[in-house]
């Protein structure tokens, strides 16, 4: 997993370099710490799925490129089996699979995210991006925490959300939890 997280941070850099946009300038579009995207690029830390969707938006290029290399060009549909979309690690509690990294030109981005239960005390790590969040819930409970809010969510509930509000999810019960994300 570290080869791949090493390898879109590579690709993440080059078109970076390309699109002429300076390290500066990507960490203040981002809204993130400069060491922090520093750390992104040079593949010491993973990036996280929120923070790619934006940067293949500055970027002006598909998020499947950044995932996989390779140009996504597939116009009318794409199929992507079960267990078989490319995965993206998101700390150490979050795995992401990506359901449509061939597709060109997405107005979203689906993934099925598992998310395993927390050993440490207190609220999980926030983040935030632009847009709008959908998450059906497929296996398993979830705490959402967003904007000074705690949900609970069963299998079959579903949350749709500005997800430029700070944000979490956490799965409850000891057991890991499974749901359909969509990134707007």
């Amino acid at each position: 997993m570290k080869e791949k997280m090493k390898e879109i941070a590579q690709r993440v850099s080059e078109l970076r370099k390309l699109s002429d946009i300076n390290l500066e300038e990507m960490a203040g579009y981002l809204k993130i710490p400069f060491e922090t995207y520093i750390n992104y690029e040079e593949g010491k830390n993973d990036i996280p799925a929120s923070v790619l969707y934006e940067i293949a938006q500055k970027l002006k290029v598909d998020m499947g490129l950044l995932l996989t290399g390779e140009e996504t060009r597939m116009h009318i549909f794409t199929v992507t089996r079960k267990d078989r979309g490319v995965r993206v690690e998101r700390r150490k509690q979050y795995k992401y699979e990506n359901l449509a990294e061939k597709f060109i030109h997405k107005k979203a981005e689906p993934f099925i995210v598992t998310v395993k239960p927390r050993i440490d005390e207190g609220k999980p790590t926030t983040n935030s991006h632009p847009g709008q969040e959908f998450n059906y819930i497929i296996k398993g409970s979830l705490k959402i925490y967003i904007h000074d809010n705690e949900i609970n969510l069963e299998e079959g509930d579903s949350i749709f959300f500005d997800s430029s509000y700070e944000h979490a999810m956490e799965a409850l019960n000891g057991k890991k939890a499974k749901f359909l994300a969509i990134i707007l």
